[in-house]
């Protein structure tokens, strides 16, 4: 059973409050002023103090408003009873487990509590799939007390005995509907199963689906649910466009639109790894700086396109949906939806990569006749009737320049470069038209030349007959056969 958080004093929402109104520990507060902030976040202003009082939550917020830092801050803070200097693994175990859908969220979530913790003695690691788990193994054995991971490669972990959990304190789903999407419920259960039964559990996301509801029944007490807009509302500092445009035709409005809006970076989005592979590599040879982001690459390479594409060397970062959860790049303008979501929700989350840190955004979606039904559950689910625009090419082809132009009543050449007008006439002559080429002539022969003449009535007869070997036929044979020829030898030879 659920409640509603009540709204006791100011509104956060309409108040932002300072970090440094909560009761923070100095270290904390020190980092997140190193960080730049100030001022929480309407998610942040609800959630933290809810959960330093131990409540469990489940937050919902739009994507970009700081869940990480609204569950993050308050379980460091509560941790930070247990911060010791000690070297000992015994004196680091593992208090607070973080779960994420994938292995780029995971690793930003990481990054975040590092962030936040380093003026603290408080250790944290990462695990996930898709690379060696020596070095994760060795991280783990050295005690760590915030675990960020991803399911399947914490299983791993656990199976090998590389970490306890037996002392976590603190569990976050973060992203959880999506955790539920790409199937990973089982493995959520059986890691539940290894916690202690008695547990501070967040969950957090962006849509909360009637699964996650029944889910936070299964295993958290008495939640409070904190929403700080309505449930799948799409942010506000976005700029929303539909274009119909055929299949064949969007990567020219990709680019056109790159052009006319001068956009320095953008995400554009596809259904399929293949997809976006190849369309990697058109983008790449039209001249714009391109990577390419999918399930299909390893870890490590997916890491190095998410950080060249986060220090500017890339251009357009063309991704499946696992670069639409979570992933923070600060001051990205625009994204693209080269195909389509399957799924409405991840519409909400694609989009939600541009417009961040209240940041203004572009989001533009191509939709071609077949894309129909998948725009109109978009519609049911952000309840927002949407407009598709007809979007207008660019004609890329070159034109020809007129042959001479004149000015009108002088018959004058317009004053233009000498180059300028001769290359027009060159361009502008007619084509010559293709050589005709001959056949080539074979050389001749004057015996073969000759017409055929027969030998009948004639005494020429073959020379073959002329032979005295064959004139002779031998006895009883027939005149085909050659007679042999005699041969001297030499038999026997006795002794006299």
């Amino acid at each position: 059973m659920s409640e509603t958080q009540p709204h006791d004093g100011p509104d956060p929402q309409a108040a932002p409050q300072a970090f440094n109104t909560l009761a923070l520990d100095a270290k904390l507060l020190r980092a997140v002023a190193d960080s730049g902030y100030t001022a929480m976040t309407p998610i942040q202003a609800k959630a933290i103090p809810l959960v330093l009082a131990g409540r469990d939550v489940m937050g919902a917020a739009q994507t970009g408003t700081g869940k990480t830092a609204a569950f993050t801050l308050p379980l460091l803070q509560k941790m930070m009873a247990h911060e010791t200097a000690s070297v000992s693994p015994a004196r680091h175990p593992v208090r607070a487990l973080v779960l994420t859908p994938t292995r780029e969220l995971a690793d930003q979530v990481a990054n975040n509590v590092k962030t936040y913790a380093k003026h603290t003695q408080l250790r944290s690691t990462v695990v996930f799939g898709g690379i060696d788990m020596k070095p994760q193994t060795l991280e783990l054995k050295r005690g760590v007390e915030v675990l960020i991971a991803t399911p399947g490669r914490l299983l791993d972990h656990i199976e090998a005995r590389n970490c306890v959990l037996n002392q976590v304190e603190y569990v976050v789903l973060d992203e959880a509907d999506r955790m539920l999407d790409i199937g990973f419920l089982p493995d959520l259960q059986r890691i539940l199963s290894y916690l202690p039964k008695q547990r501070q559990t967040l969950l957090f996301s962006a849509t909360f689906s009637p699964e996650i509801r029944r889910l936070s029944q299964s295993y958290l007490q008495d939640p409070i649910t904190v929403e700080v807009a309505r449930p799948n509302a799409t942010a506000t500092n976005v700029e929303q466009r539909f274009y119909s445009v055929d299949e064949d035709d969007k990567r020219r409005a990709v680019r056109q639109l790159i052009r006319e809006r001068e956009l320095t970076q953008a995400i554009v989005f596809v259904n399929s790894k293949l997809g976006a592979a190849r369309l990697a590599r058109a983008f790449e040879r039209d001249g714009l700086r391109t990577s390419a982001l999918h399930g299909d690459k390893s870890q490590d390479e997916r890491l190095k396109s998410l950080a060249a594409f986060k220090r500017g060397e890339v251009d357009v970062l063309v991704a499946t949906d696992v670069a639409a959860r979570g992933l923070d790049i600060a001051d990205l303008p625009a994204v693209f939806n080269f195909d389509v979501p399957y799924n409405a929700e991840d519409y909400i989350h694609r989009i939600g990569r541009t417009g961040r840190a209240g940041a203004s955004g572009l989001a533009v979606t191509l939709v071609d006749r077949d894309d129909i039904r998948l725009v109109g559950d978009i519609e049911r689910l952000i309840k927002k009737k949407i407009e598709i625009e007809a979007f207008e090419l660019e004609d890329e082809r070159p034109r020809r320049p007129p042959p001479r132009a004149r000015d009108e009543g002088e018959g004058e050449l317009r004053a233009r470069p000498e180059r300028e007008w001769r290359a027009a006439e060159v361009a502008s002559a007619r084509p010559l038209r293709p050589p005709v080429y001959a056949a080539p002539r074979l050389a001749s022969d004057p015996f073969f030349d000759r017409p055929y003449e027969s030998a009948v009535g004639t005494d020429a007869s073959p020379a073959w007959e002329k032979s005295p070997a064959m004139s002779a036929p031998a006895r009883g044979l027939s005149p085909n056969i050659r007679s042999k020829r005699k041969v001297a030898m030499l038999l026997g030879g006795g002794n006299g």
